[in-house]
């Protein structure tokens, strides 16, 4: 029986990831979630967790009592996540969202796991020593990004050589038809209405601000090692094919599927076969139509910054995450603007691009952490100086 374990079991990638544990012979090893204590108790006792982890110190009792009496254990804090990710498990689910995410998914790696990965930010930090920490321990790393899984779906069985471009699609989320002045006083209800996915509320302001998006060319580059000025974006509204690999000889693969995480999870969760996964058939015919066009850099300028992040190299994809991370929480609680958040982003860079290291590749995790640090507390600074 494989022993499986799910980081961030309580968030949309985590519910849809036991969704699919429950229809396999499993075991899981640890549940881990936030403050949702309700929910990751129902979890543990519902697929019998060995241990079920919450993030915050302060909600340990509560999940304690929560499971008295199941035989689950319980902790709580980050160093219990990443205690839980030294646990033995075959198959591991990295779906905490943010740079917390990423000591728990390195050491999962350190265990030769298979990672299955829906935490970006892990390879937009520090993507190098993600895919050196796999490689040393030989650990495998399975994309769970429905534009990424795409890619490595089409990429199977193919020349590596021989491809020319990578293509990612973005649904360009609740206001890709708004005018930029309506999207200046867009709400954080208003951004978290994504029409084709239901996501949670951080990773639905991300994709209305095409940070998502920004954040996964930065991922592609990392995980599949191909030249920036190769990746492409499209908007595509409908959602059906979430990503194209163009090759020498000018032909185009393409992944459909339709908007449901349970396709890419499921992918990754029976790979290196194909197995059933309950996930709606597409009727092309009903369909009609699928649309595209070029995104829109002006009204939505994290696809610029996340280039201008490529080019840079070195610690820049750190300090972008930390900044679009303080930037969202101030969105979500009504202290800045849709739009500055890409400002404050873009001025946390120009003030760290000088520093001194900000160009070189990390030697370590640690030194991944001090600059996400850093450059939260930069961030923090520069929307302070806005009030």
């Amino acid at each position: 029986m494989r022993r499986i374990s799910v980081f961030g079991s309580t968030g949309s990638i985590g519910v849809n990831t036991l969704d699919l544990v429950a229809r396999q012979e499993a075991q899981v090893v640890a549940l881990t979630g936030g403050r949702n204590i309700t929910l990751l108790a129902e979890q543990a006792r519902a697929h019998r967790a060995e241990l079920a982890v919450t993030a915050h110190e302060d909600c340990y009792a509560a999940l304690k009592e929560a499971l008295s009496g199941t035989g689950t254990e319980v902790a709580a804090g980050t160093q219990a996540l990443v205690e839980a990710a030294d646990r033995p498990a075959e198959w591991v689910m990295s779906a905490i969202v943010g740079a917390a995410g990423l000591a728990p998914g390195f050491q999962a790696l350190r265990q030769g796991t298979t990672l299955a990965l829906a935490n970006k930010e892990s390879l937009v930090t520090a993507g190098a020593l993600l895919m050196a920490e796999a490689a040393r321990h030989g650990a495998t790393i399975l994309p769970v990004d429905s534009e990424h899984s795409g890619v490595f779906q089409a990429l199977r069985g193919e020349d590596a050589t021989t491809v020319e471009r990578l293509i990612i699609t973005a649904s360009g989320g609740p206001f890709r038809d708004w005018p930029a002045d309506r999207i200046a006083t867009a709400t954080p209800d208003q951004a978290v209405a994504h029409p084709n996915w239901d996501m949670g509320q951080r990773i639905s302001v991300d994709s209305a601000s095409m940070f998502n998006k920004a954040l996964e060319v930065i991922e592609a580059r990392e995980f599949f090692g191909i030249a920036p000025e190769r990746i492409e974006v499209l908007v595509h509204p409908e959602s059906i094919i979430h990503a194209m690999v163009g090759f020498a000889d000018g032909g185009l693969m393409a992944h459909l599927g339709p908007a449901d995480m349970r396709h890419a999870i499921g992918f990754a969760l029976n790979w290196p076969d194909r197995g059933h996964v309950p996930v709606e058939r597409l009727d092309l015919a009903r369909l009609g139509q699928l649309t595209f066009r070029a995104p829109d850099e002006n009204r939505f300028p994290a696809l610029r910054l996340a280039r201008e992040v490529m080019a840079m190299g070195g610690m820049a994809g750190t300090a972008f995450n930390a900044a679009k991370e303080i930037a969202l929480d101030h969105f979500l609680a009504h202290r800045l603007a849709f739009p500055a958040m890409a400002e404050v982003v873009e001025e946390v860079m120009t003030r760290l691009s000088g520093g001194e290291g900000f160009t070189s590749p990390p030697e370590c995790l640690d030194t991944v952490l001090r600059m996400d640090h850093v450059a939260r507390t930069c961030a923090a600074e520069v929307i302070a100086a806005r009030q």
